[in-house]
């Protein structure tokens, strides 16, 4: 029993149905538990005991400090606070731009960077969303994934993402409007476009065409627009030439300079009737003479494909060889074995070719040249190597023996002028017209030179090729005397550069009739010039450009004296 006054050592049952109670149990204080906060204000607010023991809640944007103590205050104050702080982010003014301070590109780490402005746009970053879909080709699916999402949410939490469907309308939209500036610019602007195209056909039998136009700007800059790219009905040179015409309505485009296209026949179809129909709409230059140019590239092209002709068979069975020890991860793994046993310092490595560019066919000769002693070795460690590739000996196919290595050696070096060559004019992103006459000037010498060579492969591959240079470039009647009017203009060249270069092509005589003739079409083409810009300027505002003499044309410019005849 008890005595009086002292507590019962038990446990009632409302004690029991309440564990988190604090009472005295057998001696023992068992304490309640500690909840979790539910209220969202804690999200923006940090606890924190100060030194007096005072519950104090610090603003995580403002660093202003409330009451929080739970039995004394609540958190009614904490929200009070959270519509009124001008740093909380739900309270900031859009329309009020905020200081960012940004690294100079490249010189992260040393502490310099430029100071800009920045406020939350939806439309901003919603265009800005569409233009990374279209820049780097991707699908519209990508902005619903997870990982795009965490992102966002992470880096602006504010931006509402759009659903793909509506940045597939985006993407539509920003396309609309950029052909409208572009169609402004056409239509308001006074100078020329150049116009190159190429067709195709995929494996399912689509035939396509792709148009593209060059324009230099009002600040000398040249650009690069795709105008359409679009299924056509056949190859044929009418069907080409009313897919061309019919794209150029649409665009508003009458001021047509040239036209590029290769040297398929169907092409100049296509140029010719394009011709009559700029003609006809009174927008061409000179009735069209100087439209058609043909593609130097492809001319290029076609030379050196018919100078391959000659070693045909050493490079087919380099590329058979190339091509059994790549197709397995374990024959290749052996060659860079037998490699390493050889000694070969060389960072690259096999690679095949496309049989119908030679630039691929280039790089191949040129990587596997330098491993013929790694292909004597694995011939010795593959005992398949041999057997599989003289299996095809019939053919003439088999393995390369040091001959064939000979001939390829021999034709890379070869090829390499070539290669560097079609770099030089393929170009976009600058201007190659000036500097087309001295590639072919330089194609041709080289010509010259192995067909004087003691070689005799060189000689009759120089000659094949020599062959099919002057199909296209042998005659300079057939040849678009833009090329050599692009070199007139050039400050580095001039008339005197022309003629001297025709001189050493075709010599004295035929030389000077040349130059005289290249003359002849540059005055024409500057009057028409003139005439077509002084139609419309007010006679006051027109100037007398007077008589072009090709003396003027050949001199090299003066330099300017000043007061005390120092230039």
């Amino acid at each position: 029993m008890s005595q009086e006054g002292e507590a019962p050592n038990v446990i009632s049952s409302e004690q029991s149905s309440n564990p988190t109670n604090t009472n005295q149990t057998f001696g023992t204080v068992q304490k309640r538990k500690t909840m979790k906060s539910r209220s969202n204000v804690w999200d923006h607010f940090t606890k924190f005991v100060n030194e007096v023991g005072e519950h104090k809640a610090s603003c995580m944007y403002c660093e202003r400090e409330f009451c929080c103590d739970p039995k004394k205050n609540g958190t009614s104050s904490l929200k009070n606070h959270t519509t009124a702080c001008k740093k909380f982010p739900g309270n900031m003014n859009t329309s009020q731009s905020q200081l960012n301070y940004q690294p100079i590109k490249g010189q992260e780490g040393d502490g310099s960077g430029t100071l800009s402005i920045w406020k939350f746009d939806q439309e901003a970053i919603r265009n800005a969303l569409t233009r990374m879909v279209i820049v780097d080709e991707l699908p519209f699916k990508s902005v619903e994934k997870e990982g795009f999402r965490h992102f966002v949410s992470i880096a602006c939490p504010r931006f509402h993402i759009p659903s793909r469907s509506t940045v597939s309308k985006d993407c539509y939209q920003f396309f609309q409007e950029e052909r409208s500036k572009l169609k402004k610019l056409f239509k308001n602007s006074c100078q020329r476009i150049c116009l190159t195209t190429d067709t195709w056909s995929s494996l399912q039998r689509v035939n396509y065409m792709c148009l593209t136009a060059h324009y230099v700007d009002s600040d000398w800059k040249l650009h690069k627009k795709i105008l359409n790219f679009c299924p056509i009905s056949s190859h044929k040179g009418e069907a080409l030439g009313k897919a061309v015409e019919k794209c150029l309505l649409d665009w508003g485009i009458d001021k047509v300079f040239t036209v590029t296209v290769d040297n398929a026949s169907s092409n100049d179809v296509a140029v010719g009737y394009l011709k009559r129909r700029l003609v006809n709409w009174g927008s061409s230059i000179l009735q069209g003479n100087f439209l058609h140019v043909r593609c130097v590239a492809h001319i290029i092209n076609l030379v050196v494909c018919e100078g391959l002709k000659e070693v045909e068979i050493a490079v087919d069975r380099v590329r058979t060889a190339v091509r059994y020890v790549r197709s397995s991860p374990a024959r290749l793994k052996l060659f860079k074995e037998c490699i390493e046993n050889e000694r070969i310092q060389s960072k690259s490595l096999l690679c095949l070719d496309v049989s119908t560019r030679w630039n691929s066919t280039y790089l191949m000769l040129k990587a596997a040249e330098k491993f013929e002693k790694a292909f004597d070795k694995f011939e010795v460690e593959d005992p398949f190597y041999s057997s599989e590739l003289d299996s095809g000996d019939v053919d003439g196919i088999r393995k390369p023996d040091h001959e064939d290595w000979e001939k390829v050696r021999r034709m890379a070096t070869l090829l390499q002028n070539f290669y560097e060559l079609t770099v030089r004019v393929s170009g976009s992103l600058y201007v190659t017209s000036n500097t087309l006459f001295p590639e072919i000037v330089e194609v041709e010498c080289l010509l010259q030179e192995w067909l004087e060579s003691d070689d005799f492969h060189l000689v009759m591959m120089a000659k094949r090729m020599k062959d099919k240079y002057d199909k296209y470039w042998g005659n300079i009647e057939k040849v678009n005397k833009l090329i050599y009017i692009a070199v007139i203009l050039d400050p580095r060249h001039k008339l005197a550069f022309v003629k001297f270069a025709l001189i050493s092509m075709y010599g004295e005589g035929k030389g000077n009739d040349l130059a005289e003739n290249v003359f002849h079409a540059t005055v024409e083409l500057f009057n028409e010039f003139n005439y077509k810009s002084t139609v419309n300027t007010p006679q006051e505002n027109q100037v007398n450009l007077g008589q072009l003499t090709s003396r003027e044309l050949s001199e090299e410019p003066r330099q300017e004296e000043d007061d005390e005849g120092k230039v």
